[in-house]
């Protein structure tokens, strides 16, 4: 079984915005934003934005086939939203992996949805029900209770909204690296000056913290034993330690020196 753990970073879809709030073309898009988040805060009191206005901006991948790990930014960071979609759910078509992700069926998968319908972006293999491939009949990506997505978060919280934990809970209570200084509600500052690889590198530290997470999540349930965690652990500090990349470096410096929980 191929796995493949994913994570997006997104920002407001700022085109949608001027249409929705009927503004001119010419205001800044910092200024769209605020006013989608003002009219989110008058109507809900919070200004997180209803999924279909994120735009997707990053997509980290952790991908776990055969022998080997891979983690990755998909694309490059000039690459527009097209791309990145196009690319996820070529990755699904290719290798039908197992996914796995923190709140992926209540954030990442819907805005997916959403930007593929806005985009025109076919994802067959991720949308098959048994139709074509008996296989999925029992065990497709979009059921909540199937294993073939295993959102984390909802599996651990007992599908519980009271129970839920966040990703950097979750790290600092297994005593792995979590956020690293940076957190999702700074990415549309940093998007803003421009530090796209910023953003796309916070993304791959959410996507190790998940997969790590995953490792434990797979001994607890009898899929992997003491050892074999051992092995993947080891597995992914080597990965850390060629790749040559300062968040990678940075994360398993700090993964080095808190004791696991």
């Amino acid at each position: 079984m191929n796995t493949l753990v994913f994570d997006i970073e997104t920002v407001p879809d700022t085109d949608y915005g001027r249409q929705l709030l009927e503004l001119p073309p010419q205001l800044p898009d910092a200024d769209v934003a605020s006013a989608m988040f003002a009219l989110r805060r008058e109507r809900t009191g919070d200004d997180f934005l209803p999924l279909p206005q994120h735009r997707v901006v990053a997509i980290a991948c952790a991908l776990r086939r055969g022998d080997s790990l891979t983690v990755w930014s998909l694309g490059d960071p000039q690459s527009d939203e097209r791309e990145l979609l196009e690319r996820f759910f070529e990755g699904i078509e290719r290798y039908t992996p197992e996914l796995v992700s923190w709140n992926g069926g209540g954030f990442d998968l819907p805005v997916l949805h959403y930007r593929c319908l806005k985009h025109g972006i076919q994802a067959a293999r991720y949308w098959e029900h048994g139709d074509q491939d008996s296989a999925f009949r029992y065990n497709n990506y979009l059921s909540r209770y199937h294993w073939r997505h295993i959102d984390l978060m909802d599996v651990l919280s007992s599908y519980s909204a009271r129970a839920r934990a966040s990703l950097s809970d979750m790290a600092t209570f297994l005593g792995l690296p979590g956020k690293l200084g940076f957190s999702g509600a700074q990415v549309w500052d940093a998007w803003q000056k421009g530090e796209r690889v910023a953003v796309r590198r916070y993304c791959e530290t959410d996507v190790l913290n998940t997969w790590l997470v995953f490792l434990a999540f797979e001994r607890m349930r009898g899929n992997l034993t003491a050892e074999a965690q051992q092995r993947e652990w080891q597995r992914v500090r080597e990965l850390l330690a060629a790749s040559g990349e300062p968040h990678h470096a940075e994360f398993l410096a700090k993964w080095l020196q808190t004791p696991p929980r």
